[in-house]
C-alpha cells in the first residue's frame, strides 16, 4: 500500500527524551506529505491512531518510540485495511523490531517511508491488543519494576530489565495460575514464567522465542517450571540467547507449545505484562490476531 501521508505518532519521553521538532527537520527533507502528533499520555495514540484513520485515507502511522508506543500504535491500526504501521526506534526497547534487522535498521527515516509492507499477526488480550508478547509470573513482575524505575539514574534505562530481574529474584520465583493453550492444561500450579510470544524478544534482549514468525496465525508459548535461584541464574545466559530450546538442561523445566488461544485463571490483581504495559486481571484470555497488521519493514 502506497500510503498517502506519513502520520508521526510521538511519545515525548521515549529514550528519556525524544524531541518532535527534530523529526520534523528530518522529514521535511524527504518532501512526503507528513504530520506530526505528540501524545499526551498513556493510551493516548491508540485512540487518535483510530480517529485519524476515518478519514479513508492510506495512511502510514510511525510510533516513535518504544514497545509501549508501537502497542498503543498498533491497537488502533489493528484490522484497518487502508492503515500500516511502523516504528522509528527512540525508545528504550524496541525489541519487537530485533526480528526484523535490530534498532539500526528502522531509525532511517528515508529507509522507513520507503519502507514496504507486510502482513503480520497481533495478540489479542482481554479488551487490548499488543504486537510483540504477552508475559506474567517472573516477566509480568520484572516489567513492573521497569516501569517504575525506567527515568531512574543508574538502575533505569538500559539498567531497567536486569533491575527487574533482582527484584524478581527476590519475591517472584513462583507464580500460581491455571495456564491451557488451545485447550490443554499446561499447569495447574506454580510456575517461574510463561511467555506468548509473536515477536522473538522481550526485555532489551532476551530472545524468549527463537522460533517464532510474525504471518504464521500461531503464538509461540513458552512456559518455565520453578527452579532455584541459583539454577535460574546459571540457565539465565541460555534463555536470553534463544538456546533454551535446544539445551538439554532446560528439557525437565519447560513446557513449549504453538497455540491460538491461551487462557489463564488466576486470582484477584493478577498481573499480565503487554509489551511492557501492566494489566491486571483474574482471567486472562489470549488470541492471535492472523492478519491484523500492516507492517513497515525496511530494506525488505
Amino acid at each position: 500500500m502506497e500510503p498517502e501521508k506519513h502520520v508521526f505518532v510521538v511519545n515525548p519521553i521515549a529514550g528519556g527524551k525524544t524531541d518532535p521538532e527534530d523529526i520534523r527537520r528530518q522529514v521535511e527533507d524527504l518532501g512526503v506529505p507528513f504530520e506530526i502528533y505528540v501524545t499526551k499520555g498513556p493510551r493516548d495514540a491508540s485512540g487518535f491512531v483510530r480517529r485519524r484513520a476515518e478519514t479513508g485515507e492510506k495512511l502510514r502511522f510511525y510510533a516513535c518510540g518504544g514497545d509501549g508506543t508501537l502497542k498503543e500504535v498498533a491497537q488502533g491500526a489493528a484490522g484497518l485495511e487502508t492503515v500500516s504501521i511502523t516504528c522509528y526506534a527512540v525508545g528504550s526497547g524496541n525489541d519487537f523490531v530485533r526480528v526484523w534487522g535490530g534498532k539500526e535498521n528502522f531509525l532511517d527515516l528515508a529507509a522507513l517511508v520507503r519502507a514496504e509492507d507486510r502482513v503480520i499477526d497481533a495478540i489479542s488480550v482481554n479488551d487490548q491488543i499488543c504486537i510483540n508478547a504477552c508475559h506474567f509470573g517472573f516477566d509480568s513482575m520484572v516489567a513492573d519494576t521497569m516501569n517504575s524505575v525506567r527515568s531512574k539514574k543508574i538502575i533505569g534505562g538500559k539498567n531497567s530489565y536486569t533491575t527487574g530481574v533482582i527484584r524478581g529474584l527476590i519475591s517472584g520465583m513462583k507464580t500460581r495460575a491455571v495456564v491451557t493453550a488451545d485447550g490443554e492444561e499446561l499447569c495447574s500450579d506454580a510456575f517461574l514464567l510463561c511467555s506468548v510470544c509473536n515477536g522473538g524478544y522481550v526485555g532489551g534482549g532476551y530472545r524468549c522465542a527463537p522460533y517464532s514468525r510474525q504471518d504464521d496465525g500461531l503464538l509461540e508459548v513458552c512456559l518455565v517450571r520453578p527452579v532455584s535461584r541459583l539454577k535460574f541464574l546459571k540457565l539465565m545466559g541460555a534463555y536470553r540467547d534463544g538456546r533454551h530450546l535446544e539445551d538439554p538442561r532446560f528439557r525437565d523445566l519447560i513446557i513449549y507449545r504453538q497455540s491460538r488461544r491461551v487462557e489463564v485463571r488466576a486470582g484477584e490483581g493478577f498481573a499480565v505484562s503487554l509489551d511492557g504495559e501492566i494489566l491486571k486481571a483474574p482471567e486472562i484470555r489470549i488470541a492471535v490476531l492472523p492478519g491484523a497488521i500492516r507492517f513497515a519493514v525496511p530494506g525488505q
